[in-house]
């Protein structure tokens, strides 16, 4: 067997490495067209189609803007608070902790931001609900106690800031109303 030296075997090994690097290059930019060819059907589909809809969201700013308030709002008083913005989805786009806000306050804003959002309505307002309607208490992610406001636009919900650890719900959302209130200037 004729042995192969070490310089043929370097530049087969190069020659090889070259290969699948330029292989590998071909097909990344083979996906990397413009986003007309590449994009997914569902992506270029027809923005007038029945089917879909578009929804409005707060801006990182905004909620920040919205949260700030809130929570300047409390400092006034003298209130140690955690401030809440949830998306439409409920999910948390901003959470203030407060100097000195209790450790149960940031789950709690959360929750009241959810809860507001999800109803279109202050929780004050649900809280009644629940001698009507008991079992609205077991729907997870929520929390039926004052201090979250829905933010609207166009009459649909879009955001909810909660608000909590003040010693009264009341309290708590007079400041989450500030911040929608930020929100309307």
């Amino acid at each position: 067997m004729k042995r192969i030296s070490p310089r043929t075997r370097l530049l087969t090994g190069g020659a090889l490495a070259a290969a699948v690097a330029l292989g590998t290059v071909g097909a990344v930019s083979a996906h990397a067209g413009s986003p007309e060819r590449s994009a997914p059907a569902a992506v270029r589909a027809d923005a007038q189609n029945r089917d879909l809809f578009q929804t409005s969201h707060l801006t990182i700013d905004a909620a920040t803007e919205a949260a700030r308030a809130a929570l300047d709002a409390a400092e006034q008083e003298g209130q140690r608070v955690t401030v809440a913005v949830v998306d439409r989805n409920g999910n948390t786009i901003v959470t203030l902790r407060g100097d000195g806000a209790g450790p149960q306050s940031y789950e709690s804003a959360e929750r009241k931001a959810y809860t507001a959002v999800s109803w279109n309505a202050p929780t004050s307002e649900l809280a009644k609900r629940l001698q009507s309607a008991p079992n609205l208490k077991d729907i997870p992610g929520t929390l039926f106690l004052a201090g979250g406001a829905p933010v609207t636009a166009k009459g649909a919900p879009v955001a909810g800031i909660g608000v909590a650890g003040a010693p009264s719900g009341d309290l708590d959302e007079k400041f989450a109303r500030a911040g929608v209130a930020a929100l309307n200037d």
